[in-house]
C-alpha cells in the first residue's frame, strides 16, 4: 500500500494545474499523479485552437464573452459558474505565461487573438495551432522539478475505494510489472479527460475511454448531462476507424467556407453566422447536407486565403493536409463531424466536490455547468485551469479532520488469473463503438436508443462477469468503462424530452 496525501488521476492540464499548486503550497506533503500512458498523453495536447479569454477590454468584454456562452449552452448553463470562469481568465492567463508557456503575438505586440464558432468577439489566446501542446509543455516541466510530485505513468486506475460515501484512495495497476497497487489518500481527484473511443470516430486520442466517469459511477457520484455530447463539425474525413484529426475551428475563424461537393456554401442556409455557427449547428447542418446528398463527406474551401499566413496560423494542419496530399491551395479538405467533446459528467459544485465525500474532479471529466447544451468552442482548457485553482484555493483556505477510517483501506486481493482473449476485447469494443455511432450518435430517436439500451445492459453484465473472471488488464478494464458510459448517455438521452444544443432527438420514420 502507497499513502499519499494528494491521489490525483490524470496528467492533463488540470491534473497538472492542480499538482502543481498544491505542491507549492504544501512543500511537506506528497501529491502523486497517475496517468495510464506517458505523463505528457491527455486530450490537452490535442487542443488545437486555444483558450477563450477576454484581454481586448476595448472592442471585448466579460460581458459578451458570458453571453456567448449562455447562447450556446442553450439555456441550460448555470449563469454564476460562467460569470466566475469567465472573470477568472485572465489570472488563470497570467499563471500560465509565469510558467514558461508562450502564446502568438501580432506585429504590434498584443496577443494574436483568433476567433471561432460562437464567438462575437476575437478572444482565442493561442499557440500557433497547437496550444494544448503548449500548455501540458510548460506545466509538466514545471511539475518535474517539484520533489514533493511523484508522476507515475502507465499506471491505470481500476477503482475507486470508498466507505460510507467517503472515498478513501484507489486500486490502480502497474501496467509494466501487472502489480495491483493500493493508494491511500486523504484527497483523490479525477481528471481523466474524455470518452471519445466510445464512438471510434473521435478527435481524442485512444486513451480517452471515461475512466474517470466510469469509476464515479460505480461508487455512486452523480452524475449529470451525458447527453450533450458535442460532436465537431471539422474532422479530416477517412474510411477507417481510430482517432481523426481535427481541422481547428480557428480555420473557419481564419476565413475558410463550408461546401458541398458541388460547390454549394450552406451553411447561410441554417444560421445566420453561416460558417462560425455554434459546433452543434454546424454539424448537424452537416448531417442534414449528407443526408440529403448521400455523400459521404463535405469540405473545407481554404482556397481563397492568404497561404503564407495560413501556414505560420497552422503549421500543424498545413502539413498533415499535405501528407494527405491536399494542396489548399488548390483543393478542399474533405471533412466529417466526429466526436469530440462530452458536455456532462461528475457533477462537481465550484470547488470542484462530488458527490462523494473528499473525492473531487475537474477537466472534461466533470460537469461544472459551463458548458450547458453545448460547449462554446475554447472555454474547455479555460474551465480546467479555473476548476483546478478552485479545487487548490478550497484545500488550502479550509481546515479538515483526520480521516475517521484511517486503516481501513484493504488491498485488491489475487490476481492470478487466465488472461482474456485480446480478440474478443477489441471486437466487443468495435461492436459498441458502431452500436453508439448508428444509435446515439448527432440526430437519435427513442426507438434506436431503446434497442442501444438493451444490448448495452446485456453486455454490461457480460463485461462485468470478464471482470471478476479473468486477470486485471488495462484494454478489459477499459472496455467495460466504456460500457458504463454507453449506458448513461443512452439512458440520459432516453429521459431527456426537449432538444436543446448538442442533443436532437426525433422521431422514428421507418
Amino acid at each position: 500500500m502507497i499513502k499519499t496525501n494528494y491521489l490525483i488521476v490524470g496528467s492533463g492540464v488540470a491534473g497538472l494545474t492542480l499538482a502543481l499548486k498544491i505542491a507549492n503550497q504544501f512543500p511537506e506533503k506528497n501529491v502523486t499523479i497517475v496517468t495510464k500512458a506517458t505523463a505528457d498523453e491527455s486530450n490537452t495536447k490535442y487542443a488545437q485552437g486555444g483558450i477563450a479569454i477576454v484581454t481586448d477590454k476595448i472592442g471585448d468584454s466579460y460581458k459578451k464573452h458570458i453571453e456567448d456562452t449562455i447562447i450556446c449552452g442553450d439555456g441550460l448553463c448555470d449563469p454564476a459558474v460562467v460569470k466566475m470562469v469567465i472573470n477568472e481568465g485572465p489570472k488563470r492567463l497570467k499563471e500560465l505565461i509565469e510558467w514558461g508557456a508562450k502564446f502568438d503575438k501580432n506585429k504590434e505586440g498584443t496577443w494574436s487573438l483568433g476567433k471561432e464558432g460562437g464567438h462575437s468577439e476575437n478572444r482565442v489566446v493561442h499557440h500557433k495551432d497547437q496550444t494544448g501542446k503548449e500548455i501540458e509543455r510548460a506545466i509538466l516541466s514545471q511539475v518535474q522539478l517539484k520533489k514533493n510530485i511523484d508522476v507515475l505513468p502507465h499506471h491505470f486506475s481500476i477503482d475507486l475505494i470508498t466507505k460510507d460515501n467517503r472515498c478513501l484512495g484507489a486500486h490502480v495497476l502497474n501496467q509494466k510489472t501487472k502489480e495491483i497497487i493500493t493508494f491511500s489518500s486523504d484527497f483523490t481527484v479525477l481528471a481523466t479527460g474524455g470518452i471519445g473511443h466510445l464512438y471510434g470516430h473521435t478527435t481524442n486520442p485512444v486513451i480517452a475511454t471515461g475512466d474517470g466517469i466510469a469509476m464515479a459511477y460505480r461508487v455512486h457520484a452523480e452524475i449529470k448531462d451525458m447527453e450533450f455530447i458535442q460532436f465537431h463539425p471539422t474532422s479530416m474525413y477517412k474510411k477507417s476507424d481510430g482517432p481523426s484529426f481535427l481541422i481547428s475551428e480557428a480555420v473557419r475563424g481564419f476565413g475558410a467556407h463550408l461546401r458541398t461537393k458541388s460547390g454549394h456554401l450552406f451553411m447561410p442556409d441554417y444560421d445566420s453566422r453561416g460558417d462560425l455557427a455554434s459546433r452543434d449547428i454546424v454539424s448537424q447542418s452537416i448531417e442534414k447536407e449528407l443526408a440529403k446528398s448521400d455523400d459521404e463527406c463535405v469540405y473545407l474551401d481554404c482556397t481563397h486565403l492568404d497561404m503564407k499566413a495560413f501556414i505560420a496560423h497552422f503549421p500543424m494542419i498545413y502539413d498533415r493536409c499535405k501528407l494527405e496530399g491536399i494542396d489548399l491551395a488548390k483543393d478542399w479538405i474533405p471533412v466529417v463531424p466526429a466526436q469530440h467533446y462530452i458536455c456532462g459528467g461528475i457533477a462537481v459544485d465550484q470547488s470542484g466536490k462530488t458527490s462523494v465525500e473528499n473525492l473531487f474532479a475537474c477537466g472534461e471529466c466533470s460537469r461544472t455547468g459551463l458548458h450547458g447544451a453545448n460547449r462554446l468552442a475554447s472555454n474547455s482548457l479555460l474551465e480546467a485551469l479555473v476548476y483546478s485553482d478552485n479545487i487548490y484555493d478550497y484545500w488550502s483556505e479550509n481546515e479538515f479532520p483526520k480521516s475517521q477510517f484511517e486503516g481501513e483501506v484493504k488491498d485488491w486481493g489475487d490476481n492470478s488469473k487466465p488472461k482474456i482473449d485480446a480478440d474478443y476485447v477489441t471486437k466487443t469494443k468495435e461492436g459498441l463503438q458502431l452500436l453508439m455511432r448508428q444509435n446515439a450518435g448527432i440526430v437519435r430517436n427513442d426507438y434506436d436508443l431503446k434497442i442501444a439500451q438493451q444490448k448495452i445492459d446485456a453486455l454490461e453484465n457480460e463485461i462485468k462477469e470478464a471482470t471478476e473472471t479473468y486477470q486485471v488488464n488495462a484494454n478489459l478494464w477499459e472496455l467495460y468503462n466504456l460500457v458504463i458510459i454507453g449506458k448513461i448517455i443512452v439512458e440520459q438521452s432516453i429521459a431527456r424530452n426537449d432538444n436543446r444544443g448538442g442533443f436532437v432527438k426525433i422521431e422514428k420514420t421507418v
